[in-house]
């Protein structure tokens, strides 16, 4: 596997007491590389197709999406060793998850260690996990599996959460703020791992919706230590989190649809998404900020780690707001370097955003407050109001 590094040095804005705050980060890719610029090609190579309509349909997509490279756990030599996924009807679930399984637990150890590495401190001090997967299916799950894989105590306490989607990293993230908030001492491990091999399917004129996630999905880890009170000089915390809350919008659960079925997990992503989120978010937003005493008149001021689900919702978020254009940045560069990775993406916004915020701190532009945003099944908004820690 293989990980790269954030700069965390420099100094540190001093954390309030009790308040949770993110301690570390570490991230984790599987070895195949795609270049967005050759996608299409190896694709319908791949699943023996020739609907030259649909290949068109698909290099459209691939132009939309500002996606350049991503990251697969899915290879030639998983192909050869089942050719059955690449062909259409079989029941392929059993495999799939064989080969999900392993991937995911593979890629959220390397991610953990990564992230444990530079936090500094020994595993033995981590209290709590939280592990969270929509690319996996089993009894005992993931957690446990991450658990030994890392050699975690017996007595470390586990919370999983499948099938969140794409606010899954932000559910958990939430989830170990208020573990942390109420066990004093502790350091929680939250860990997001996922791949696309799930939902791989060979293109069909009956599921076009299909080549949108084909043209904008990726796969990878991320990881994340909690805590409150940060250990002077052996921690250096990066974002303290304020407020959490999440929100589901009613009548809205088929918008984004998804079932596990013989054939693996089938999506259907309705047109309307960007739409509903860009009606619904600022009332959403504007909740969370009244809790730290902000008005709408301080957007432009704070920072914005958006989950980038694709370059609509986030063209729709800057419009509704009127954000200046380098206010999601670090969403946008996200997306670029890695698609849309699910839950792993919120983690790799945050380590993009902390380089944003130094270079905005070096014009001496504000960005001590911010937000933390994903949107998932439901539908379902997952918000965090935070304050930047990082110097």
């Amino acid at each position: 596997m293989v990980y790269e590094q954030i700069v965390q040095g420099g100094l540190t804005t001093k954390a309030n007491p009790g308040k949770a705050t993110i301690l570390a980060l570490g991230k984790v890719f599987p070895h195949q590389l795609v270049m967005q610029e050759f996608l299409v090609d190896g694709y319908f190579k791949n699943t023996n197709c020739d609907d030259l309509e649909l290949k068109q349909k698909l290099t459209r997509l691939c132009k939309t999406t500002t996606v350049k490279t991503r990251y697969v756990v899915m290879s030639d030599e998983i192909l050869k060793k089942y050719p059955e996924l690449a062909i259409e009807g079989l029941p392929t679930v059993k495999q799939r998850l064989d080969i999900c399984n392993d991937a995911v637990t593979r890629m959220a150890i390397d991610a953990s260690r990564a992230c444990i590495k530079k936090w500094g401190r020994p595993v033995s001090d981590i209290t709590h996990l939280v592990y969270v997967s929509s690319s996996e299916a089993r009894l005992p799950g993931g957690d446990l599996y991450l658990a030994g894989g890392l050699g975690l105590s017996p007595e470390t306490q586990r919370v999983m959460l499948y099938f969140a989607g794409c606010s899954g990293g932000v559910a958990g993230l939430r989830v170990a703020k208020d573990i942390a908030e109420n066990n004093p001492g502790s350091r929680v491990l939250l860990a997001t791992s996922e791949t696309t091999i799930i939902g791989f399917k060979p293109p069909s004129a009956d599921r076009p919706y299909d080549l949108v996630g084909v043209a904008l999905f990726g796969d990878g880890a991320g990881a994340m230590i909690v805590g409150t009170d940060p250990t002077p000089v052996t921690e250096s915390p990066l974002f303290e989190l304020h407020t959490a809350i999440q929100n589901f919008l009613p009548n809205t659960e088929k918008t984004i649809d998804g079932r596990l079925t013989e054939e693996g997990i089938s999506f259907k992503l309705s047109r309307e998404l960007p739409q509903i989120i860009e009606d619904n978010i600022e009332g959403f937003c504007h909740m969370l900020i009244g809790n730290a005493g902000l008005t709408d008149k301080d957007y432009n001021k704070m920072f914005w780690a958006v989950h980038p689900g694709g370059p609509a919702i986030l063209n729709r978020m800057e419009k509704r707001f009127d954000l200046l254009p380098d206010k999601l940045n670090a969403s946008r560069r996200a997306l670029m370097d890695f698609g849309n990775a699910s839950s792993n993406t919120i983690v790799y916004v945050l380590e993009y955003m902390i380089e944003e915020c130094r270079k905005m701190k070096a014009g001496s532009e504000n960005c001590d407050w911010g937000l933390i945003l994903a949107f998932g099944p439901g539908i379902t908004f997952e918000g965090i109001l935070a304050r930047n820690l990082a110097m």
